[in-house]
């Protein structure tokens, strides 16, 4: 995927905020650090599936064979996409999944901010460490990190809204070939040849 190499793309002129500038390499490092977990991961390839699917309707098993996914982690992923009214599931023996038109326009950064659920880069940030213990720190009040955090993840976030999932899903021919996807067959129309027109002498 594109993924990775828009993050670094994005982190690569560092990160301006707060009255700070954090170099390339730190922010680039702190880019690299906000791992995404493999349901967001699944979440996006999904949807990227979809779009370069954009005929007919898929079933998990296709997603599933053409990525080497479990079928299991997927059905999960794909019912809360259904949930949020990103892909309609059809129902019955020729059923399957298809995008809904509107969610090729989502945005990298909305499908990763509803997948994931913490983004909390230091504990001070949701006021607890790993355990939900509740610590105060002793050098908050002077402390200039947080704020330097909090501009590298809002420039993370910044890059990912800049990409929607149409945007990703191109060049769509490369992709369907490495998806095992066949590209639709062109309709030529016929169109009918004028009869001759006799003029006489």
């Amino acid at each position: 995927m594109r993924i990775d190499s828009m993050l670094l793309r994005g982190c690569s002129t560092g990160v301006s905020g707060a009255g700070v500038n954090i170099p390339h390499a730190v922010s680039v490092a702190m880019c690299l650090s906000m791992r995404l977990t493999d349901y967001t991961d699944y979440s996006l390839r999904v949807l990227l599936y979809l779009a370069v699917r954009s005929e007919g309707l898929a079933t998990i098993q296709d997603i599933s064979d053409a990525y080497g996914i479990s079928k299991n982690h997927l059905m999960k992923v794909v019912q809360r996409l259904a949930e949020l009214g990103w892909v309609e599931t059809v129902r019955g023996r020729n059923g399957g999944l298809r995008l809904f038109e509107h969610s090729s326009e989502l945005t990298v950064g909305e499908v990763v901010r509803a997948a994931e659920s913490d983004f909390a880069l230091v504990s001070c940030f949701s006021g607890g460490d790993t355990n939900g213990a509740h610590r105060e720190c002793v050098i908050q009040s002077q402390c200039r990190l947080k704020s330097i955090l909090e501009a590298a993840r809002e420039a993370f976030f910044r890059e990912l809204d800049s990409y929607t999932i149409r945007d990703i899903a191109e060049p769509a021919s490369p992709l369907m070939s490495l998806l095992g996807l066949k590209p639709s067959a062109t309709i030529v129309p016929i169109v009918p040849v004028a009869s001759a027109v006799s003029t006489g002498t």
